[in-house]
């Protein structure tokens, strides 16, 4: 099995051009289990965390993330979100943090993936490259499935962007244990106070990251009422309407992790958690 370390861009999408059977390896996390359990056997690997253009990320009213900035240097020196860095502190142990990066995440494609309902509810962009040129893809348009994705063989996922919404974001899991844990459930909210936009993604509840679109017009029309600028006081009416809404918007199976009536159940607690931590934001 032929392992190729790019150090430029240009260099790794020259390999995935000329051999489209590659296996692109960032931290190993999620490949080095595949292929521990015998479940992968790539051709060929081609490991791109080396690559400066990859670990590069920049603030300001657009937030750009480089595929490969790890776990741990997104917490370190902050990721642009505070979602994102509450769902990066969820994920696994220190050291998987030191090598797992956002990529990753996204070229795995799991429902279960942590930074994933964030991306979705921040409506971020992910940005794809290959020797042809360079895609655009909205992050609802790019999971198609469980670990599928619009990904071609010739491309690499480069960054991940999307508009600063501000300080009120959060993201919440629910695991089997408080560490370590792929999660039963997990929620993202973002109310952009700015652009007058609320987003909440749903994950670990079905084939992909699933948005709550009715969940989301009950908040906006909430923020209406208190005013974007003012504080939200929920009532356990508005609560309770709010955890029925994203309930509604799931799709979860039963499994060894949990059934689907406990993730639906646990949707509508942390959402009415995560309505309340967000609405003094």
């Amino acid at each position: 099995m032929p392992v190729l370390i790019a150090r430029r861009l240009d260099e790794a999408l020259d390999e995935l051009a000329a051999h489209p059977d590659t296996t692109v390896l960032a931290g190993g996390t999620d490949l080095m289990v595949e292929l521990n359990f015998g479940r992968a056997r790539p051709a060929r690997v081609l490991a791109v965390d080396r690559i400066d253009e990859l670990r590069q990320s920049a603030g300001g009213s657009r937030v750009r993330l480089g595929a490969a900035v790890t776990y741990a240097r997104l917490l370190r020196d902050g990721a642009g979100s505070r979602a994102l860095e509450e769902a990066a502190r969820t994920v696994g142990s220190p050291q998987i943090r030191g090598a797992g990066t956002v990529g990753g995440n996204l070229g795995t494609c799991s429902p279960a993936g942590d930074t994933l309902p964030v991306l979705a509810a921040l409506d971020a962009v992910v940005v794809l490259r290959s020797a042809r040129g360079e895609r655009r893809v909205p992050f609802a348009e790019f999971m198609t499935g469980p670990k599928r994705s619009v990904r071609r063989s010739d491309e690499l996922i480069v960054a991940a962007e999307w508009d600063d919404a501000g300080p009120a974001q959060t993201f919440v899991k629910v695991g089997t244990r408080n560490a370590m844990v792929i999660a039963v459930a997990s929620l993202a909210m973002v109310i952009d106070r700015a652009r007058r936009r609320v987003g909440i993604a749903l994950g670990s509840c079905g084939p992909t990251i699933l948005r709550a679109p009715d969940a989301e017009r009950f908040v906006r029309v909430l923020c209406d009422e208190a005013g974007w600028d003012r504080p939200l006081r929920l009532s356990e009416a508005e609560r309770t309407e709010l955890g029925r809404l994203v309930s509604a918007a799931a799709r979860p199976i039963d499994d060894v992790r949990g059934t689907s009536a406990y993730r639906r159940h646990v949707l509508g607690v942390i959402a009415g958690r995560a309505l309340a931590r967000l609405g003094a934001a």
